[in-house]
């Protein structure tokens, strides 16, 4: 189901560039004016992509890469601080675009192919938020990441969600409470990035990854997902019950009968997506 956002609707002029290699939908933060902030118009380009995206069988997964020299510096602040001369001082305005950055961020997480962050810069607040969302992420060397929201009396309350669904938790406090930034390669040795490499590399290395993932069972890959985000939440009994359902429905699809056969009879599987 598309997610309907009332009054936030990606414009003619979006901030979000999308073009398509080999199956894989690169969508890219375009305002390096603003350093990527997650403007009105950014989170509803992006929540738009996001939905044509989903139901598009010829996609099989996204990257999601940016211009510039920073990644996303989080939310738009000078848009968020116009909305103070409203008559409530902002509040219907600033609760709306924190629900609609919360919507777009659990769409990354609940769209049935993988997502993949190609971190070519800074990342901060809603910024490193978006890259903890996304299911992989390949940073560059020269990347960095952090939650300094507590340096403006903002918490990062929203990031912190994902952020503590990423790393550990006394190093996610870390962040949310001094505000200092963490290199690529300290993110890599946390767990909120997957690989590291070398500057101008990032965006190539997320589509190859990207591409090889691609190469599986869109059915499975999606049942894959939706089963590890559900799980994670759950006792380690009610994951084991959740998860053996799971597998059990799984080896009726066509496409683990096939691959199963494929796998004993020493040949590449023919995926049907089912």
């Amino acid at each position: 189901m598309k997610s309907q956002i009332a009054g936030l609707a990606p414009t003619s002029s979006s901030p979000v560039l999308r073009e398509t290699i080999d199956g894989i939908a690169v969508l890219t933060l375009d305002a390096p004016k603003t350093r990527n902030a997650l403007s009105e118009a950014m989170i509803a380009g992006l929540q738009g992509e996001l939905d044509s995206i989903r139901d598009d069988k010829s996609i099989r997964a996204v990257v999601i890469a940016a211009s510039g020299k920073v990644y996303s510096s989080g939310h738009h602040l000078k848009e968020l601080t116009a909305r103070r001369a409203d008559p409530d001082r902002g509040r219907a305005y600033f609760a709306h675009m924190m629900t609609a950055c919360s919507t777009m961020m659990q769409t990354i997480v609940h769209l049935p192919k993988p997502v993949v962050a190609a971190v070519q810069g800074v990342a901060t607040a809603a910024g490193c938020q978006l890259v903890a969302t996304c299911d992989l992420a390949v940073a560059s060397e020269q990347a960095t990441f952090a939650t300094p929201g507590i340096d403006i009396g903002l918490f990062c309350s929203t990031p912190m969600v994902a952020l503590t669904r990423n790393i550990p938790r006394k190093q996610a406090m870390h962040m949310l409470l001094t505000g200092e930034p963490i290199s690529a390669q300290r993110a890599l040795e946390l767990g909120l990035v997957n690989s590291v490499v070398p500057a101008g590399l990032e965006r190539a290395t997320a589509i190859e990854l990207a591409k090889k993932i691609a190469l599986k069972s869109a059915y499975t890959l999606k049942i894959g997902k939706e089963a590890f985000y559900r799980q994670a939440d759950m006792t380690l009994a009610d994951a084991y019950t959740y998860t053996a359902q799971v597998m059990a429905e799984n080896m009726m699809a066509r496409d683990a009968e096939e691959g199963i056969g494929a796998f004993i009879d020493k040949r590449a599987p023919k995926w049907e997506d089912c």
